[in-house]
């Protein structure tokens, strides 16, 4: 039983990790796939497709099938799907990010961004390259574009994976451990697996600062940084590492028997017992203490739950509770990272080193109060309420927390800086830049002096230029210098102008969030021993049950995707694939998005 609780433990942990290394490396897949939020919320969403799928059946043929060797068949399959979610990654060849293409002088040091004969200049990295050379090679690998049904799949196998994990793990437990042990056992397990999601984080934010071809590409080639919102981390690298650790997870329960004998009964018994009946004992399995319903059972079972109206009532909040926060979960760090400015792996590693332990506690101490004094269903009722209207009320402080929009010329702002815009095609040129031939469709942003980014060094009416990658500036920007500055003024530097109150306006918001999280897992405990104490004791496992499905079916698979919807309302420049077509966003309204 030990070997079994240790194994189990492990196999916790390893769907924790795996399950929130794929959450926080939702927005790197976005960009490497150039796909929009709304289809991440349906990759995210499959591994839950997977769960339901199996979670019923497994549930019920529970106690008729040789369990640790089913759960063994899981981890494996979760490993499958890690490694086959990787494989877009090595047939898709390199991420090339959007850039502008420049005309490049004799001197060949000084690149013009803005170049009056015509757009047909050459990329800044590729000089011997055309670009109609380059554009063919980008559009052979047309079938790029549905790479990330790969990624699905690989989730949806991670989904049926886990599912036989939890239910039979724990239902193994409670057969052959003393009575008085075994919720201590599974709190055991359980709490063990937290530290599966903060080491997944921790994962997520290593690999997120990591260039994507990292190994094939020379780093100082990229011109851009992690903060950058055309930036992809790693995020196949810790993949392979997930499925090695599901892998590991699998291989002790191999070795485990179909049946065990009870803890703390008489071995010597058991010896006398085995010789008197030879054989015979290996055919019998042991009998079972669960009663499982059979489908006569079922429907009078349901009824009577749903005729109850704390149950009701508590399927109704778990609903609500799944949206909201799996549709937090799945945003955040893109809501970090577009707010306040905020690189990718900064925003994971944060929610990861601050937010999951909070959350942690909050859900220990809830037991823990429970336990102390002695709780009342009603007392518990009470405790949950004050719990969830104090983090309501917190919510609305989100609302003081805000940021200025990203002031980009044509976008948000005017090209004069006077007012913001009402978008249309053609306030992206202006008199500065009317004879540069710019195209509308790229996003390559530079920010001037003035503090006002400007979609590509060709908006901005750049001339000339000093430095390769990361550190080029460009110089003589028309658009830049005609803002009131001398002619001193006019340079322009790489990347989007940097944003200082809503920096300051950041560790607000973290606090903010860790109370509200802290407060909210506080009253999770209470409200999920409601539950079990409103319900008749034989329909306990049942209630599990629906409570499991209800969430999951009605919260945690739309929300991904309706959320993500909404954020793509708010998107005010898309970016575009090397074959033309919208890809994942570049700038969000980010008044609108909070």
């Amino acid at each position: 039983l030990q070997i079994f609780l240790g194994a189990l433990a492990f196999s916790f942990f390893a769907k924790g990790f795996s399950g929130s290394y794929m959450k926080s490396m939702s927005s790197q897949i976005e960009r490497r796939f150039e796909i929009s939020s709304s289809i991440v919320g349906i990759i995210d969403g499959s591994f839950e497709i997977g769960n339901l799928m199996v979670m019923v059946l497994v549930s019920y043929l529970g106690p008729r099938v040789h369990r640790p060797k089913v759960i063994a068949v899981g981890c494996l399959i979760m490993s499958l799907g890690a490694f086959l979610s990787v494989m877009p990654q090595f047939l898709m060849g390199r991420y090339n990010y959007e850039r502008i293409t420049v005309t490049v002088d004799n001197s060949s040091t000084s690149v013009s961004a803005c170049s009056p004969a015509s757009s047909e200049g050459h990329s800044v990295t590729d000089t011997t390259e055309t670009p109609s050379s380059m554009k063919d090679f980008g559009c052979e690998k047309t079938t790029n574009s549905y790479l990330w049904l790969f990624v699905l799949m690989g989730n949806l196998l991670r989904g049926i994976g886990e599912a036989p994990v939890m239910p039979l793990g724990v239902s193994y437990i409670d057969d052959f451990s003393k009575e008085e042990n075994s919720a201590f056992y599974i709190g055991l397990v359980r709490s063990s697996g937290m530290f599966g999601p903060t080491l997944g984080f921790l994962l997520g934010s290593f690999c997120a600062s990591l260039w994507v071809d990292i190994g094939v590409v020379d780093i100082d080639a990229i011109s851009i940084n992690p903060k950058d919102t055309r930036w992809v981390g790693a995020w196949w690298l810790g993949l392979l590492i997930c499925g090695a650790v599901n892998f590991i997870a699998s291989l002790p329960f191999w070795f485990l028997p179909y049946s065990l004998p009870k803890e703390g009964e008489n071995e010597n018994l058991k010896i006398s017992h085995l010789a008197i009946q030879g054989d015979h004992c290996k055919i019998d399995p042991p009998p079972q203490p669960h009663i499982y319903l059979s489908i006569a059972d079922f429907f009078p079972a349901l009824k009577k739950l749903f005729g109850n109206p704390i149950f009701l009532v508590y399927i109704f909040l778990t609903i609500l509770q799944y949206n909201s926060l799996v549709g937090l979960i799945t945003y955040e760090t893109k809501f970090m990272e577009q707010q306040f400015n905020v690189a990718v792996a900064r925003a994971i590693f944060l929610i990861g080193v601050i937010l999951l332990p909070i959350t942690i506690l909050g859900m220990f101490l809830g037991g823990f109060l429970i336990k102390k004094f002695k709780l009342h269903i009603t007392e518990m009722a009470k405790f949950a309420c004050i719990t969830f209207i104090v983090a309501y009320l917190l919510n609305l402080l989100y609302f003081t927390c805000s940021c200025e929009v990203l002031q980009v010329a044509g976008l948000t702002a005017t090209y004069s800086g006077l007012k913001p815009l009402s978008s249309s095609k053609t306030s992206f040129m202006a008199s500065c830049n009317a004879e540069c031939s710019c195209k509308l469709d790229q996003w390559d942003p530079v920010c001037g002096d003035n503090g006002i980014t400007y979609m590509t060094a060709c908006f901005a009416g750049c001339k000339s230029s000093v430095g390769t990658g990361k550190n080029m500036v460009f110089h003589n920007c028309s658009c830049v210098e005609g803002r009131g500055h001398g002619l001193g003024n006019s340079s322009a530097v790489l990347g989007q102008c940097q944003r200082e109150s809503c920096t300051k306006a950041f560790p607000y918001f973290l606090a903010l969030q860790t109370a509200c999280a802290f407060i909210l897992a506080l009253g999770g405990t209470p409200t999920y021993m409601i539950m079990f104490r409103s319900v008749s004791p034989d329909l306990k496992s049942f209630a599990v049950g629906i409570e499991t499905l209800g969430g999951r079916i009605l919260g945690g698979l739309p929300a991904p995707i309706y959320f993500g919807a909404l954020i793509d309302e708010t998107c005010l420049k898309w970016g575009t694939k090397n074959c033309g077509g919208s890809g994942s966003c570049r700038v969000y309204d980010t008044k609108a998005f909070r």
